[in-house]
């Protein structure tokens, strides 16, 4: 039987300027149905993924699809907010808030990291 791999899912772009974000959480989605746990950092502008005001985010309708199931795994989302103020969250997921210093550590013990 083969060891489980960790990943961790970096996301820093703006979702409300690209559709890489919402794209990185589909992805993280699938690696999610595998055997591998998986922690999704979201930085800086990401954050406004899990913000309860979506409406300028880029491809919405496939974000609206996946996070039923983030909430529903519990896939834990550690979020690191940009300098101002902090928009406010959707409930039902499972959140802490991290610092530079936590991504860095959690990506040096992952065995597999993705960077959007």
């Amino acid at each position: 039987m083969a060891a489980t791999a960790s990943i961790v899912l970096i996301v820093r772009e703006d979702p409300r300027t690209s559709p890489r974000p919402v794209e990185a959480l589909r992805i993280a989605l699938g690696l999610a149905a595998g055997e591998n746990p998986i922690t999704v950092f979201l930085i800086g502008p990401a954050v406004q993924l899990l913000a309860e005001d979506t409406d300028d985010i880029v491809d919405i309708e496939i974000l609206e699809k996946y996070l039923p199931s983030f909430e529903h795994l519990r896939i834990p989302f550690v979020l690191i907010f940009p300098a101002g103020p902090r928009p406010a969250l959707q409930n039902g997921f499972a959140v802490t808030v991290g610092s530079f210093e936590s991504a860095q550590q959690a990506i040096s013990e992952a065995d597999r990291v993705l960077v959007f």
